[in-house]
């Protein structure tokens, strides 16, 4: 599997003077590159996704490289003069009227995508040249590109732009809807991800409307990490299609790791390996547990009203809550905090008394809560139950290998490497 660049960078490839003549449809020496074959889309292929990536083989050949463009709305029209296209030996700069697409080739040479998703209802020109025995041969095709669809499904991010997060916080796309199994191999395709410096990972399926990316270990702290999900237009079944693309630049911060430990009802907190506190804990009581895992800091809030109601305990019966809780982060979905609990200061390094969270002292609490970030690692070791799979980001409780087995395509072959797009991981 092997860590890759995030975000298209835009790239029109430049063409030199070639012996092959690039002209509208039905121009016979469109056909004058012999080594080039062009397989997706089809020549006036008509209902294009506004995903399609343009796939091509070059045979013989030293290097090759792909331009689109966006024709105007009259050169849309069939019946426009094949004298409008470029001539064999023309610059690659585009005629009145047409307009650039950038984009780049996937890593593996397999296809050449586009650094956004395309427009509906519009119509494009794709030209590859390519170098054959120190020749530029160039062909071209049209092709129209699909209206706009009435089903789509919108694609989002847990992570925002310019957002700082923990070493263990996953790359999470979500759906508006279900994929189907046999569509999620092509949603991944189009998962770029980028991390500098490069790091191996891969993507997993929780479910059908949501995925992750972790690398092997914990994100190298100060990665520069950068992401996009091509998805817009890209057919998802039960002719539904994405309905945006997303693309997200963020940063790793410092190895911020806590380390909880119900047998000596103690948390220590490391930065960078270093120890930074060591803090009194109580956890949850017999009757109620924390549940011991690999977990990672999900959400956090200065304060937040606790309700034992909202999982059916009413407030007012004797097992029963309803506080004001200072410096809450989230671990589980079910409802496990790391939060201050100034009742409890007695119990704290002593006993277990929570109702699952885990407990600490007002001055820890502010103090814990104002150097982490979301996606921070919380470990806790040695309580009765453990935590169940999916409830909350889990991503690091399993192995690296059961985690990619979650991956709708097989792990590349390739080492681990910093390349423009990502591999099919």
């Amino acid at each position: 599997m092997i860590a890759v660049m995030l975000g298209i960078t835009p790239l029109i490839a430049s063409c030199g003077a070639g012996t092959a003549s690039w002209r509208e449809p039905g121009d016979a020496q469109r056909d004058q590159a012999p080594n080039i074959t062009i397989t997706q889309p089809a020549d006036n292929a008509a209902d294009v996704p506004t995903s399609t990536e343009i796939e091509y083989t070059a045979s013989d050949a030293t290097e090759s490289s792909v331009e689109l463009f966006q024709l105007p709305p009259a050169a849309a029209d069939a019946s426009a003069p094949a004298s409008a296209a470029p001539s064999a030996g023309a610059s690659a700069t585009p005629s009145a009227g047409q307009v650039a697409v950038p984009g780049t080739l996937r890593a593996d040479g397999s296809s050449w995508v586009a650094a956004k998703q395309l427009k509906y209802s519009t119509r494009y020109t794709a030209k590859v040249t390519a170098t054959v025995k120190g020749k530029k041969q160039s062909k071209a095709i049209t092709f129209t590109t699909m209206a706009k669809p009435s089903s789509t499904l919108r694609v989002s991010s847990v992570i925002g732009d310019d957002q700082v997060v923990g070493v263990g916080m996953p790359v999470i796309i979500k759906l508006g809807g279900d994929v189907p199994k046999d569509q999620r191999a092509a949603v991944q395709r189009r998962l770029f991800v980028t991390a500098e410096p490069a790091q191996e990972g891969i993507w997993h399926w929780f479910n059908g409307h949501e995925v992750h990316f972790r690398p092997r270990e914990y994100w190298q702290a100060n990665t520069k990490l950068s992401f996009r999900a091509a998805l817009g237009g890209l057919p998802l079944g039960n002719d539904r299609y994405g309905a945006n693309d997303i693309t997200v630049s963020a940063k790793i911060g410092p190895q911020l790791i806590m380390a909880i430990d119900n047998r000596t009802k103690q948390m220590t907190v490391t930065e960078n390996g270093t120890v930074l506190k060591t803090i009194p804990v109580s956890l949850g009581k017999p009757s109620s547990p924390s549940a011991s895992g690999h977990l990672v800091i999900m959400a956090k809030n200065q304060e937040e009203w606790f309700d034992s109601s909202t999982y059916g305990v009413p407030a007012d019966s004797t097992d029963g809550y309803r506080t004001l809780v200072q410096f809450t982060q989230r671990l589980t979905w079910d409802g496990e905090y790391i939060h201050a609990a100034p009742w409890s200061v007695g119990d704290q390094g002593r006993r277990n008394v929570s109702h699952g969270c885990t407990n600490i002292s007002g001055p820890d609490a502010e103090w814990l809560f104002g150097i982490t970030h979301i996606g921070d690692p919380v470990t806790i070791t040695h309580t009765e139950e453990h935590v169940t799979w999916g409830n909350g980001y889990t991503d690091w409780d399993i192995s690296y290998a059961e985690y990619a087995k979650g991956s709708a395509l097989p792990p590349p072959s390739q080492s681990a490497s910093a390349s423009p797009l990502p591999s099919q991981s």
